[in-house]
């Protein structure tokens, strides 16, 4: 079964300097990564880069994912 730590350790290899947090039943899964990756992107595209990195993984072990996608400068101006 999937943890939200292998979920959140697969992220972090995949996309550089990010800041991922995971909750989830194992079933169902809510992820938030911000991550100077996403700078530039659309939320769309956003969310692309994370599948791109989930890869099969998506299909095969993680049954259900929503998440939530910024930049650092976005992450700021909604704390700010």
């Amino acid at each position: 079964m999937v943890t939200p730590e292998d979920i959140k350790g697969w992220i972090e290899q995949g996309i550089d300097d990010c800041t991922v947090e995971i909750e989830g039943d194992g079933q169902h899964f809510y992820a938030t990564v911000i991550s100077p990756a996403f700078s530039g992107k659309n939320r769309v595209q956003q969310h692309q880069l994370v599948y791109q990195v989930l890869g099969d993984r998506m299909k095969e072990q993680i049954h259900a994912l929503s998440m939530q996608t910024m930049s650092p400068e976005e992450h700021a101006a909604r704390a700010g």
